[in-house]
């Protein structure tokens, strides 16, 4: 692994004639990612399609063209979603060559944007959610399944939770999201409840093999994965975020409040988690009541 900026870039395996020649301008755009702050997971994640790209058609990225990104597009049985993230990785390198006048043209202009597929949440039961915290498992573990389905969290925002980010007397969790962006949550009382049982100082999950730094990202998912396989829930750990999001909204907040929670950019992003599952738009459906609970008066016959 090549480690560089926080993060580890893997070496593949080359398989074009000059795929094992470093990527071309690599180090700078890395260098440039990091000075606007970019998180060190999409720095590594676009050098890692980079480096792909580079392996398996033996092309410098900086150097390839339409027709080179095409057929590496068509020569891979990608989801839609992947498709999608790849175009969009390889589409930010090629704005940022023409950027640095590294090159004058930006291929991708001529592929196309791939429509993005519908995405429609998948949240887990509110059984499911009350069989993982009730189920015998660590208190780090029951931790992170509360900040996941009570507070919304990302798995690697979980990860580096920190006792100084609970603030108890004002009833606040504090988050760094996505580009370093802050944010003051509203703390769930369960939250408030567990911090009575986790580190008073530093991180709440400490890693056991690194000094001073927290777990990372794929053990909170690897933990909690475990726990849903145990208590036989068929889902990711990203589903507990879609339960928060859907229980919100389920509940009658608006999706403002709810972009705002989830702390999501864009209204649009937040819009999915509106395409409720079908027990709740059936539940809405049946507690429309025009007697208020009131005895209902015979509907006369229709005619």
């Amino acid at each position: 692994m090549r480690s560089r900026g926080g993060y580890s870039r893997p070496i593949l395996t080359a398989v074009g004639e000059h795929a094992d020649m470093p990527l071309m301008h690599l180090d700078d755009y890395e260098l440039w990612q990091s000075a606007r702050r970019l998180s060190p997971l999409t720095i590594g994640e676009r050098s890692r399609v980079l480096a792909q790209f580079h392996s398996e058609t033996g092309t410098q990225p900086a150097q390839a063209n339409a027709p080179d990104i095409m057929r590496w597009f068509t020569n891979h049985d990608w989801s839609a979603s992947t498709h999608c993230t790849y175009y969009s990785y390889l589409n930010a390198w090629y704005k940022w060559l023409q950027f640095q006048d590294l090159r004058g043209d930006n291929p991708m202009a001529r592929i196309g944007s791939p429509k993005p597929p519908e995405r429609l949440p998948r949240p887990v039961s509110n059984a499911d959610v009350r069989a993982l915290l009730t189920s015998a498992t660590h208190t780090r573990t029951h931790a992170m399944i509360l900040l996941a389905a009570l507070q919304g969290l990302r798995v690697h925002e979980i990860a580096k939770v920190r006792a100084e980010d609970i603030d108890l007397e004002r009833g606040e969790l504090h988050v760094k999201g996505k580009g370093g962006s802050n944010h003051a949550l509203p703390l769930h009382p369960r939250v408030a409840e567990l911090a009575w049982k986790m580190p008073r100082r530093g991180w709440w999950l400490p890693s056991q093999y690194r000094s001073g730094e927290p777990i990372r990202s794929k053990s909170v998912s690897q933990a909690i994965s475990n726990n849903m396989d145990r208590c036989g829930i068929r889902a990711t750990p990203h589903a507990l975020r879609h339960y928060f999001a859907t229980r919100l909204l389920a509940d009658g907040a608006d999706i403002y409040t709810v972009r705002a929670l989830m702390r999501h950019k864009n209204v649009s992003t937040t819009a999915i988690y509106a395409k409720l599952p079908d027990e709740l738009r059936r539940g809405a459906i049946e507690r429309i009541d025009p007697w208020d609970q009131a005895p209902p008066a015979r509907l006369p016959d229709a005619a």
